[in-house]
């Protein structure tokens, strides 16, 4: 099983970036696919999730209304749109896939991991 995000970089605050994970060797659409983020010196944490059965999406509540999450089945890809992008919202971005997400934000309900990509925030 391989997840391999991509579209991070630096951008100034009030950005937009758009992180890709793209998911192999498993069945992408039984899977609920979640981003967590990582911060130096921080808890990782939960940021958004998109399930598996009917596309329902969840949100960190610092980041609704800015973060878009989807997904494409036929490319087993999982998308998150980031727009006003904040100096806060610097971490190492990670994706994640599971089949049985109850709490969209625990870390320990997903089976897999990426590698992880760095989203940087500054002016």
């Amino acid at each position: 099983v391989q997840l391999v995000e991509s579209g991070g970089g630096s951008v100034q605050p009030g950005g937009s970036l758009r992180l890709s994970c793209t998911v192999s060797g498993v069945t992408f659409n039984y899977y609920a696919i979640g981003w967590f983020r990582q911060a130096p010196g921080k808890e990782r944490e939960g940021v958004s999730c998109i399930s598996s059965s009917d596309g329902s999406t969840y949100y960190k509540d610092s980041v609704k209304g800015r973060f878009t999450i989807s997904r494409d089945d036929a490319k087993n890809t999982a998308y998150l749109q980031m727009d006003s992008l904040k100096p806060e919202d610097t971490a190492v971005y990670y994706c994640a896939a599971g089949q049985w997400v109850v709490e969209f934000d625990a870390s320990d309900e997903y089976e897999h991991w990426g590698q992880g990509t760095q989203v940087t925030v500054s002016s």
